[in-house]
């Protein structure tokens, strides 16, 4: 949000500089993220001066130029080549000298050097209205009245306007401060409390209706969606530009400037934080406004020229033919808008409910001002005083009569919110003692109203500009930012409770498990819980949760798997030709279970494509393949300490080549290679290997406490056994019969070749592992080993028909 330093002022007496101010706008919670010069003309004329034509001769080598000799009032004459051919000795001129720069109207800013044109030198420029970006006119050089002083400053001759724009970063919270109205009342608190006592400067002005000749009628048939409606009609107007300080006012901020009532709506709007709208008064037929629903599929076609089909739900501004006029405190029809030869009007000021504007607003993408107001909601206080202020400024910048009295409809008046706050409360959340009139006085100048004091307590009236204010802790936060929260006490001792740690288990293995990942290369990511259904088929979005009021069409349900997430950071890579990923992520899931039953579960995804390794003049890249992503899965459970994991084969509709680990037959993961059918949803043309863990189960599985032992003193005893099985035979059915031998002194199992050939046989295949024994008490001998050979190959016989290869 944008806020006019000169604005304020209007606002704030004896108002702080730029850069002080900056500081206390954002001690109050209104972070000012940049400040910059406002310039009515760009570069603000600099260097550019008055100057006086002493001589104007024809160019000897040119019919339309002219040199002329121009005295810029420093004593020194500049010989100058023009070639407008309305310039002529005596007059006087803007001058851009050389070394100075101009902004045209359109193209890039040019810096005025010396030059020879046609043979003779030029010092400097004779400037026209659009080569300094003050008007349109080319047809000649600006001639000046003669009481101008020659060597005085262009800038000071147009009175330029300069200002300074601060650019608030606002919270969602904060709409009493979406106005200038709003920003200063809070400036003002801060100084009355840190300085001297500061009042708001309000507009003087003192509303009268000349007639009472164009009455309109208002209902409001839907009382929920506007709780208030006012109006008032104004005859007689002239359709024409603002004055030039409202369009500078506005083109600081960033609006542009359209007629005098487009203008005074915006400038009221970001003067207050009060949307207005203005009508047509002829297009109100029967002179009559009816606030309702219409039904679906009414066509309207609103002031961008485009046809929308409305919704039962969708608010509107109807005439008296129920014919709709305006989508509700949002965006304003064709037929009803104020055109150049509109001569009367009626002017709205009104409250519409926050979430009736959002869905609307949402629903046919109508991002407006108004809308963005509304729907953080308004201050409902103000409707009728914001409408006087508005119809007096039209009558003073448009012309004509006030034509009505203030039209008013208010069914059902709110109260204020009211909150009670306690002493010892406030001194818990602040650490601090308050004064009691400190905080009467902050609270006061916020515009809250004390109604009631007791010793050990304050009732307040909260204002309705501050909505989002309901709880003693929201009183508490007021009061701190406009005390400072730099100025919340340090006790020289602080007492604390002890606190029972929970899942302390959980995020110690998450610790471990994201610090092994990070050190073997892989970068974490964080990606959306909300995600496009579409990237799932109809089997996912059974149970997954839908969004039911979703921001965009693209994010419209919670995600029931991380994989297409992952993948969305994926294609953001590889299309910035970043192709070696290695990526993790831990992150939730969601499902339904039922009529209001919702589970979540918390995984761990693992993401590989492309190379693990870099070319190197030493080695060669190495890709990140299924086997790499399995390795560094079964290193993760190693560091959980979770024993005898097995592998199978499983079927999963988004991965080629999957695996299933298991733990007493309880999946704690899935292992594979992401469908091309899967990768082709996000354009992504290269292999992806992916690993989804579920970390509930891994942590449940987990050893409670980790063991040390010292280094054994005896050496360890290797034996290699190569052993032919069927072809279908993978490796965890060997790993799995070996490890249900329960040898003890077997401390390792490593496969280290898999051999296939026609001499094996077209359904053979040899397996080479690698057995590793070790016994902590004594060294073992070959008659103890060769005793859990034999075992091991008689397992393999008996459960895998294996032969032994010699």
């Amino acid at each position: 949000m944008k806020i006019s330093y000169n604005w304020l002022k209007e606002f704030i007496p004896g108002i702080p500089p730029p850069e002080i101010l900056s500081n206390i706008l954002t001690s109050v919670g209104l972070e000012v993220e940049n400040l910059e010069q406002f310039e009515e003309i760009k570069g603000n004329l600099e260097g550019l001066i008055v100057g006086e034509i002493l001589k104007c001769d024809k160019h000897p080598e040119a019919d339309k130029l002219k040199v002329t000799e121009v005295d810029t009032g420093n004593g020194q004459i500049l010989q100058i080549v023009c070639g407008a051919s309305n310039a002529g000795a005596g007059q006087k001129v803007i001058v851009a000298p050389a070394g100075s720069t101009i902004y045209p109207l359109t193209g890039e800013p040019v810096i005025i050097k010396k030059a020879k044109i046609r043979g003779i030198e030029s010092n400097g420029m004779i400037c026209a209205e659009d080569e300094i970006g003050i008007g349109n006119n080319h047809e000649g050089i600006i001639i000046l009245p003669d009481n101008v002083i020659a060597g005085s400053d262009a800038a000071d001759y147009f009175k330029l306007e300069t200002d300074w724009i601060f650019e608030i970063g606002l919270t969602p919270n904060r709409i009493d401060a979406m106005s200038h109205l709003g920003v200063a009342k809070d400036v003002c608190a801060w100084l009355s409390h840190h300085n001297n006592p500061v009042a708001i400067l309000s507009p003087s002005y003192t509303f009268k209706a000349d007639n009472n000749t164009l009455p309109v009628n208002i209902t409001i048939e839907n009382t929920q969606a506007c709780e208030r409606y006012s109006g008032v009609s104004i005859n007689n107007i002239t359709i024409k530009p603002s004055p030039k300080w409202m369009q500078l006012k506005l083109k600081s901020i960033g609006v542009r400037p359209l007629n005098n009532i487009v203008d005074i709506t915006n400038y009221i709007l970001h003067e207050t934080g009060q949307p207005l709208h203005a009508f047509d008064l002829d297009a109100i037929k029967k002179n009559k406004i009816i606030i309702k629903n219409l039904p679906d599929g009414t066509l309207f076609k609103t002031l961008d020229e485009k046809e929308r089909k409305l919704l039962e739900k969708d608010l509107m501004i109807c005439n008296g033919l129920n014919e709709p006029m305006c989508f509700g405190g949002m965006f304003g029809g064709l037929e009803s808008g104020v055109k150049n030869s509109t001569t009367r009007i009626f002017l709205e000021s009104a409250w519409f409910n926050p979430s009736v504007i959002r869905r609307t607003s949402l629903r046919h993408n109508l991002r407006t001002d108004a809308a963005a107001r509304f729907e953080k909601g308004v201050d409902i206080s103000q409707t009728t005083e914001v409408l006087k202020r508005a119809a007096m400024l039209i009558k003073q910048l448009a012309g004509g009569e006030i034509a009505s009295e203030i039209i008013d409809v208010y069914p059902n008046p709110k109260d204020k919110a009211s909150i009670t706050l306690q002493n010892k409360y406030l001194k818990k959340i602040t650490g601090k003692d308050y004064n009691r009139h400190e905080v009467k006085n902050i609270l006061q100048s916020l515009e809250f109203k004390i109604e009631r004091e007791n010793t050990d307590s304050l009732t307040i009236a909260v204002p309705f500009s501050k909505p989002d204010v309901s709880l003693p802790a929201d009183i508490i936060e007021e009061i701190m930012r406009i005390d400072g929260f730099d100025n919340v006490e340090i006790p020289g001792v602080i007492t604390i409770s002890p606190a029972l740690e929970v899942n302390v288990l959980a995020a110690s293995y998450k610790e471990n498990v994201a610090n092994y990942l990070t050190g073997a290369g892989f970068s974490e990511i964080f990606t959306n819980s909300i995600t496009n259904s579409k990237y799932y088929d109809e089997a996912a979005l059974v149970n997954s949760v839908k969004i039911l009021n979703s921001l965009s069409s693209d994010l419209d349900i919670m995600r029931p798997s991380l994989m297409e997430t992952g993948l969305e950071s994926i294609i953001y890579n590889l299309n910035r030709k970043n192709n070696d990923l290695l990526f993790y992520e831990f992150g939730n899931t969601y499902l339904t279970a039922g009529e209001g039953n919702y589970i979540e579960n918390e995984h761990l995804c693992l993401y590989a494509s492309g190379n693990k390794t870099e070319f190197g003049w030493k080695e060669k890249p190495v890709k990140g393949d299924f086997y790499f992503l399995k390795g560094i899965c079964q290193n993760i459970f190693n560091i959980c300490g979770l024993n005898n994991v097995e592998y199978t084969i499983s079927k999963n509709n988004n991965l080629e080549l999957s695996l299933t680990a298991t733990i007493n037959r309880v999946a704690i993961g899935d292992i594979g290679i992401i469908s091309k059918s899967v990768l082709e949803k996000f354009d992504i043309k290269q292999q992806v290997v992916f690993a989804d863990l579920n970390w509930k189960n891994i942590v449940q599985f987990s050893k409670k406490t980790t063991v040390y032992r010292e280094i054994p003193k005896f050496p360890a005893v290797n034996r290699d056994l190569s052993i032919v099985v069927n072809k279908n035979i993978v490796y965890s059915q060997i790993e799995n019969i070996v490890n249900r031998l329960n040898i003890n002194e077997l401390k390792n199992v490593k496969l280290f070749d898999v051999f296939e050939s026609e001499k094996l046989g077209t359904d053979k295949k040899a397996f080479a592992i690698s057995l590793t024994f070790i016994d902590t008490v004594k060294t073992l001998t070959d008659k103890e080993i060769d005793v859990w050979m034999n075992k091991i190959i008689e397992a393999f016989k008996n459960e895998l028909s294996a032969e032994i290869r010699k």
